[in-house]
């Protein structure tokens, strides 16, 4: 029996735990891929694996980066304090060209396993204003990905799918209960401690929050 298989960028949070889940609600045969880019911390990588493992993931890919050596974000730069307060303009957990680089590496692999469909988690309404969560970002990278490929060449064109694009937090996590996820596994934090508590001060745990209360639902967080 032929599958129908997808690449899903899965960093062990909130919006990509629901991305695995509408992949496989979709039918899809799920391959999970997480970086170790010399981020803050490795809680978000064991959420991740726990998530895979929960969703039932066929294989989940674990590539080793080093993001930290051009440093530029409070997420992979020590000296940089992550924001425990809104800031004006595009914050400095933005971490550069993060999802050109992240997107590049699936379409690799998305090659090479035959899967023509790529999801990734971005989101444009309750966002931090990162430029590579816009929907004109997604629809450029589809198109360079059909341009840069052989198997693009050859008519097997690639599909860059951002299902979460236009909801608001509220309704990602209605939409992920509905299909099983266990929110409690996964990490949102900006500087969790190494046991994967949450400081419940940097912007993306304000969105987290904001989101499950919003949806009228417990937090699950556990927070320091």
């Amino acid at each position: 029996m032929s599958e129908k298989k997808a690449v899903i960028l899965l960093s062990g949070g909130l919006d990509s735990a629901t991305v695995v889940a509408l992949a496989r609600a979709e039918g899809y045969a799920c391959y999970s891929m997480s970086f170790d880019y010399g981020q803050r911390h490795r809680a978000e990588l064991n959420a991740a694996e726990r998530v895979a493992r929960q969703l039932g993931v066929v294989e989940h890919k674990v590539i080793g980066l080093n993001l930290n050596g051009i440093g530029g974000s409070a997420l992979t730069d020590t000296s940089i304090d992550v924001p425990e307060s809104p800031t004006e303009g595009i914050p400095v957990t933005y971490v550069p060209a993060r999802n050109t680089v992240f997107l590049s590496l699936a379409l690799g692999w998305a090659e090479v396993l035959g899967a023509r469909d790529i999801f990734i988690g971005v989101n444009a309404v309750d966002y931090s204003g990162y430029p590579d969560c816009r929907p004109e970002f997604v629809e450029a990278f589809e198109r360079m990905a059909n341009l840069a490929t052989k198997a693009g060449v050859e008519g097997q064109g690639f599909r860059i799918r951002a299902p979460l694009q236009n909801l608001s937090k509220a309704e990602i996590v209605q939409a992920g209960l509905r299909h099983g996820v266990d929110y409690g596994l996964t990490v949102s934090c900006y500087q969790a401690d190494d046991d994967g508590r949450a400081c419940g001060k940097c912007d993306s745990c304000r969105l987290r929050a904001a989101g499950f209360a919003a949806a009228g639902v417990k937090d699950p967080t556990r927070y320091q």
